[in-house]
């Protein structure tokens, strides 16, 4: 396995958290994506809406962690409840590591979004252990 990183989820406040963050650990965000900039086929994101952050993330330290994070919507049917603000974000190295990932850990578990191929090129998808531990499984395929 490559790496596991936290991935973090706020009621609208994401990037005031990460401007935080970054003030305390320094460097510069890696990728910042509004809701406004990534369309979703189907969802219609309400326009108080489209600034919040789809997705943010933070190097820290020097052996490639990232702390990464989103906005729950309430208008996409998300309620934040602390607690299920967090998840473990594995990165493995294949493809076939991450199917592999996937079945043992989300056996008795609920599946919220299922693993598959995605818009921004990855292979990802999310889940609730059997233990109420919510996880991501996200394979990046070698960038040509």
């Amino acid at each position: 396995m490559s790496k596991i990183n936290t991935y973090l989820n706020f009621p609208g406040t994401a990037e005031a958290a990460f401007e935080f963050y970054k003030a305390a650990f320094g460097g510069e965000f890696s990728v910042v994506v509004r809701f406004k900039d990534f369309p979703m086929p189907g969802v219609t994101i309400p326009p108080a809406d489209g600034d919040k952050i789809m997705h943010i993330g933070l190097p820290i330290g020097s052996k490639g962690d990232v702390l990464m994070a989103s906005d729950n919507l309430e208008s996409l049917g998300q309620k934040l409840v602390f607690g299920n603000n967090s998840y473990v974000s594995v990165h493995p190295e294949s493809r076939e590591e991450a199917d592999r990932l996937w079945a043992a850990l989300t056996a008795g578990g609920e599946i919220e979004m299922p693993i598959a191929d995605q818009p921004w090129g990855d292979y990802w998808g999310a889940y609730r252990d059997r233990f109420g531990v919510k996880w991501m499984i996200d394979y990046a395929p070698p960038r040509q």
